[in-house]
């Protein structure tokens, strides 16, 4: 027989003796600990500036290593394809694309899912456990992609890079479920940020795009994480900002003609959603012939408009300078329109970012050159015009109207462009989602596979917290045959459970209910013919007993509340998984407590 008594005089009243220890592992377990409640915010700041500036270094390599080979071999100029013949841009791509199907094929079908589609399924139906093996297909395969020139961008594969590195981090650590929402949130701001130089558009992106909640526990981490990737990249790189030039709106009457342009807006961001979902159907062919098809379709577009190829800022930034006429900027923009998407859903492993604002850029500029040519009396720039479509272009895509702006802004430093840029947001998004029915690509991208993500307001609630936090740790275990005297003494201690094993089942007891029987049991001894010390069989006494399964105490209250629907369970023993606690029973978890935790009518929404 085995005797442990769980209780202690901890605030949360959720810790194990062996926690009175001043070891570093025991330390480092009581911060696990205190993860599990939802107002770890001190601990979790702390992890914030460590994910800073981990993601912050990964992305630093990463950009190092898709600029500089092309800053070598395009003389300080990492975009300027258009430098290269015909016959180069061709070898270049297609070079690219047997790089990319061996990186793939040695990776596997497994690991071969990349992008933010595939952050938002691991972050919300995985309790943000992203796999090693993703990451790095996606490191490997947008390094490549980036090098030989294919018409993708960065940002999404630095997403999920950041969130990936987070995750690992986290993983590693064996930080509680509850708080890897928020790591990887840290992890996508930080990358963000370090990429664009943006740490305002990398919170906002990571609580929009990612996390899709806005908590002061969930933005002092990610605000403090987006800090330390952007010193991290300046430290590298220095400081800098991607758009050369824009202008202010010249006057109010511009506003109706604003209107226009974030209806064109949202037929482009359409388009492009479109293009993307029919490329991803033909994901049941083999992954060489879907790049081979990829590469030509890039390579006969890029041989007569080569601005398509790579990153493309300097387009963008030529497009904001007025440097590119109405006719080129149609046929740039058209042309990245119909390459992208397509390439991208095709398997090539990189980014609708940068495209999205290298398609608004040109789309803007077409706008803003010819309204004064149609309209004299309205002298608009063609730059101001640049700068509105590509906010528009990113928010209508990706459904993320504020990231937009913020980004935008950042980029600009104009603040004047507010007030147009948040007109031409609204339309664009309205009219996206109402008139094409469309949601975010991303969250399109996971319809079409068959995912769903569910971020309703109990399952953020029950998210955010471990099953540390609500475990009734008033329990003490024993054999299933106690000895009366035993039993009281044990009783002495206050529990509220009695745990026991019965054929490798653990079972708990009320504890009261043991005390009923103690009580009947000297009542009636001297009229009965039992022996009075006879040892109680805990499994044969009138009580209310929970038939318990195992569950990880680094699960969070949606891992319990799951595990009970699909078991069927009448309660759950909290099992440590790390350290000293490793095997121990920690605590017990019943439905009652998770209900007691949020409205139940909140809750049945979610179990149904």
């Amino acid at each position: 027989m085995s005797n442990s008594n769980h209780n202690d005089n901890h605030p949360h009243g959720t810790s194990s003796p062996s926690d009175s220890s001043t070891t570093p592992e025991n330390f480092f377990n009581r911060f696990r600990h205190s993860l599990a409640y939802i107002d770890a915010l001190p601990q979790l700041t702390i992890l914030g500036l460590i994910v800073g500036l981990f993601t912050g270094g990964v992305i630093v390599v990463f950009r190092l290593l898709t600029e500089q080979p092309l800053s070598y071999f395009m003389a300080g100029q990492p975009d300027n394809f258009e430098s290269f013949s015909p016959r180069d841009r061709v070898i270049i791509i297609f070079s690219g694309i047997l790089a990319l199907a061996l990186v793939l094929k040695l990776a596997g079908k497994k690991y071969r899912e990349t992008s933010v589609g595939h952050v938002l399924d691991r972050t919300h139906n995985h309790q943000g456990k992203l796999p090693l093996g993703n990451c790095v297909v996606q490191f490997a395969g947008a390094v490549v992609a980036l090098v030989s020139g294919q018409s993708v961008g960065r940002e999404g594969p630095a997403v999920h890079l950041g969130a990936g590195a987070a995750s690992q981090l986290g993983q590693w650590l064996r930080l509680p479920s509850n708080s890897m929402h928020t790591l990887v949130g840290c992890g996508v701001a930080a990358a963000i940020a370090a990429s664009f130089d943006t740490p305002m558009a990398g919170v906002i992106f990571a609580m929009e795009v990612i996390m899709m909640e806005y908590t002061i526990v969930g933005f002092v981490p990610v605000i403090l994480a987006s800090v330390m990737g952007t010193a991290v990249s300046q430290a590298v790189f220095g400081k800098h900002s991607l758009l050369v030039g824009s202008s202010d709106m010249t006057s109010l009457l511009e506003l109706p003609y604003m209107v226009f342009f974030g209806l064109l807006i949202a037929l482009c961001a359409a388009v492009y959603i479109r293009l993307n979902i029919f490329a991803l159907q033909f994901g049941k062919y083999p992954v060489f012939l879907r790049l081979f098809a990829a590469g030509f379709y890039t390579a006969v577009i890029a041989i007569f408009v080569p601005e398509i190829m790579g990153l493309g800022y300097d387009t963008v930034n030529a497009a904001l300078a007025g440097k590119l006429t109405v006719y080129s900027l149609l046929i740039i923009a058209a042309a990245k329109l119909a390459v992208t998407p397509v390439v991208i859903g095709l398997g090539v492993p990189g980014g609708v970012i940068g495209p999205l604002m290298f398609i608004g850029a040109c789309v803007g500029g077409v706008v803003g050159t010819l309204l004064p040519l149609l309209v004299p009396e309205q002298q608009t720039n063609a730059s101001f015009y640049a700068v509105l479509g590509m906010a528009g272009m990113m928010a209508a895509t990706l459904n993320a109207p504020l990231a937009a702006l913020v980004a935008v802004l950042e980029l600009s430093y104009n603040p004047h462009m507010i007030f147009p840029a948040m007109l031409v947001i609204v339309v664009a998004c309205v009219s996206t989602r109402q008139f094409f029915r469309l949601n975010s690509i991303f969250i399109e991208q996971l319809n079409h596979s068959g995912r769903q993500l569910d971020f309703g307001p109990a399952r953020q609630a029950l998210r955010r917290a471990g099953v540390r936090s609500i475990m009734d740790n008033r329990f003490l275990t024993c054999s299933r045959k106690l000895q009366p005297e035993l039993a009281n003494q044990l009783l002495q201690t206050n529990p509220m459970w009695i745990l026991f094993d019965d054929d490798g089942e653990k079972i708990a007891l009320r504890a009261a209910d043991l005390a009923i029987e103690l009580e009947k049991r000297k009542e009636t001894a001297p009229s009965s013919d039992e022996e009075p010390n006879a040892a109680l069989d805990l499994l044969e006494i009138p009580g209310r007993r929970l038939s318990t399964i195992a569950i990880d105490d680094t699960a969070n209250l949606i891992q319990a509340l799951e595990l009970f629907r699909q078991t069927g369970a009448d309660g759950l023993y909290v099992a440590g998984s790390y350290g000293l606690s490793a095997g121990k029973t920690q605590g017990i978890v019943t439905l009652a407590a998770i209900q007691n935790y949020y409205q139940p009518k909140e809750l049945k929404n979610v179990m149904g």
